[in-house]
């Protein structure tokens, strides 16, 4: 058999808390230990009064403020600098100039033979380049 529509088996009702003798020796001892950690942390503003004050807090009935401090600092840490133009930011091109490849401008050597497996040889005179015309390929 199912429940009527918008009826429900979960009770949402709040119930009052009864506080025992125990626990409410408890709650002292946790509102002395809470305020001793909030002072010893620099947290002053969270401690609270009474135990009442913190029973309430702990059960729910109050919430804390939470309120936005933004940071404002004093002092500046950076030192301060000239600005240096960069090469780049002038409108220069930041190309180097191409370093010419080196040529050969003496008389010593007279060409450039290749020899097995496309390996060139320095020739010096004609009979290196006879040799190397007849060795075995």
């Amino acid at each position: 058999m199912a429940l009527a529509r918008g009826l429900s088996t979960i009770s949402t009702r709040k119930r009052k808390v009864k506080i025992t003798k125990a626990k409410l020796s408890q709650y002292e001892q946790n509102w002395r230990k809470h305020n001793k950690w909030c002072k010893s942390h620099g947290m002053h503003d969270l401690r609270h009064d009474s135990v009442e004050a913190y029973i309430d807090y702990c059960l729910g009935k109050v919430k804390p403020k939470a309120e936005f401090k933004p940071l404002v600092t004093e002092k500046l840490y950076r030192r301060e600098e000239p600005e240096y133009p960069s090469f780049h930011s002038t409108g220069g091109g930041g190309h180097g100039t191409k370093k010419e490849s080196p040529k050969y401008t003496g008389t010593l050597i007279k060409g450039i033979a290749t020899m097995h497996k496309s390996n060139a040889v320095p020739i010096m005179n004609q009979k290196e380049a006879t040799e190397i015309s007849e060795m075995a390929r």
